[in-house]
């Protein structure tokens, strides 16, 4: 499952590390409630402006699973240091 803000799309903002925990935690409540807890392992992907500034940060957030990259991974210079974050 992934989750980018509405808001995000596009604009090249990204939410605080804490709206991120917070929209997180909350995808992961209604996944369980709706599937069971086995749903507790699923990652949940983060996107919306993840950057190789922001990577390693956003995927250290409670319940962020990974990221869902878009503009920065059309080029190699941006991507690499986000690959390198999640390793």
């Amino acid at each position: 499952m992934a989750y980018e803000p509405v808001w995000a799309i596009g604009t090249g903002l990204t939410p605080t590390l804490d709206q991120i925990a917070e929209v997180h935690a909350a995808v992961r409540a209604a996944i369980v409630r709706r599937l069971g807890e086995g749903a507790r392992t699923a990652p949940i992907l983060y996107g919306g402006s993840v950057k190789p500034d922001n990577a390693r940060d956003i995927l250290a957030t409670p319940e962020v699973g990974g990221a869902l990259v878009g503009g920065a991974s059309l080029k190699a210079a941006d991507f690499i240091p986000i690959i390198q974050a999640a390793v």
